[in-house]
Parts: C-alpha cells; structure tokens; sequence
C-alpha cells in the first residue's frame, strides 16, 4: 500500500490520507466541544436554565468552516477525476470486454488475450464493454475502476512505472461465479512486449505491426 503504481495512486492516496486526517480532526474537535458543555453546562452548575437568543459570528463560524472543508474535498476529488479523464495522445488503444465470468482484452490488431499486456511506462487506453450484466473492471494497485454496462463503451487510461504484475478484478457483483472474474495486468519492457505481441500475433494468424514502434 501508498506504493505508486500508476500516474494516479499517489494523488489517489494523498487525498485519501487527507481527507481522513481532516475527518478525524473534527471529530476530535466535536468530542472535546461535547465533553466541554457537558461540563460547563451540567445541571450541577447551572440548576436554573437559560435562553439563548442566538449568536451571529458563531453562526458564520460553524457554516463557513464545513462549506471550505466540502470545497476543498470537492477541489481534490475534481482533480483527480480530471487526471483520469484526460488520455494522452497516442495510447495504445486496448479494448476490455466483461462477460460472467471473464475479461477478454482485445489489441489493435486483433489478438485477444485474458491477461493484460502492457509495455512498461507507455500510456494505455482501455475501452471497457459488457456483453451481459454490469461487471467493473478495478486495479487496485492503480487506483483506478471503470465500470462495465451492456450497450455503452467508457474508457480508462494507465501507464505503468515498473515491471510487474498487477491483480484486476470485478469491483460490481455479477453473479455466483463473481469472484472467478481475476486476471493480471502485467508490464513489460519494450523488447519483452514486442516479442510477446509479435508471438501471440503469430498464434493468432493475425498481421503483426509493432505497437510501440508504430507511435514514434
């Protein structure tokens, strides 16, 4: 955990950590502010009670504060969603298709596959399709879930910082065989990928075009 993973992870952990912090301070704020009154209010001290008219800073304080608090949530959780949604040109287009219970990824050229190649440190777009129910595709290590819905098409993007692999899983359940719906994402260099897509290529009878050397 809080390992970067992908262009996203970081910011995605950072905001998580914030927002809990933030979260945490209030509620040690509003536990003191309760045992306070409690005190100094307590029917022991105060046996004849008083009204209270009203205070207009207190007012402002206790709404000014939460609404700056939900806008700068607001402002982190926009920002990261900015970041996942602007794909950058030239990513290696890859199609994900969700059935119960199995992903299929498909290559430009049409090799199909049910684990995730990709080259290491080379943007990758996903198009995400569903042939029957919703399912979700999630990476964890990524920080990054896209859901799956018959008849549309959304579309994620990643690249990866290192050479490794990654578990992928469905993050909506779709059935009794749900949990069957585990693959890998796994990067690659350069040399190592072209050699296995030129392969599965080969397998396939599909016509090979270098995918890296194709974007330069």
């Amino acid at each position: 955990m809080f390992q970067g993973s992908s262009p996203f992870s970081d910011y995605v952990d950072a905001t998580f950590l914030t927002i809990v912090g933030v979260s945490l301070l209030v509620l040690l704020g509003l536990l003191i502010a309760m045992v306070y009154f409690v005190i100094r209010y307590s029917r022991k001290r105060n046996p004849h009670p008083t009204n209270i008219e009203g205070n207009v800073p207190l007012e402002i304080t206790w709404t000014v504060i939460p609404l700056a608090l939900f806008m700068g949530m607001f402002y982190l959780g926009w920002e990261g969603y900015r970041q996942m949604s602007t794909i950058p040109e030239g990513a290696i287009p890859v199609n994900a298709t969700a059935r119960m219970w199995q992903w299929t990824f498909e290559y430009p050229n049409g090799v199909t596959t049910d684990t995730l190649y990709v080259p290491y440190a080379a943007p990758v777009k996903i198009s995400i399709r569903s042939l029957d129910v919703n399912h979700s595709l999630y990476i964890p290590a990524f920080r990054i879930k896209k859901d799956a819905i018959p008849n549309r098409v959304n579309t994620m993007w990643f690249k990866t910082p290192r050479i490794a692999s990654y578990d992928v899983a469905c993050a909506e359940y779709c059935g009794l065989q749900h949990s069957y719906m585990y693959t890998k994402v796994v990067s690659m260099d350069s040399t190592a990928f072209e050699r296995w897509y030129q392969a599965a290529s080969a397998r396939q009878s599909k016509t090979y075009e270098p995918i890296l050397l194709s974007k330069n």
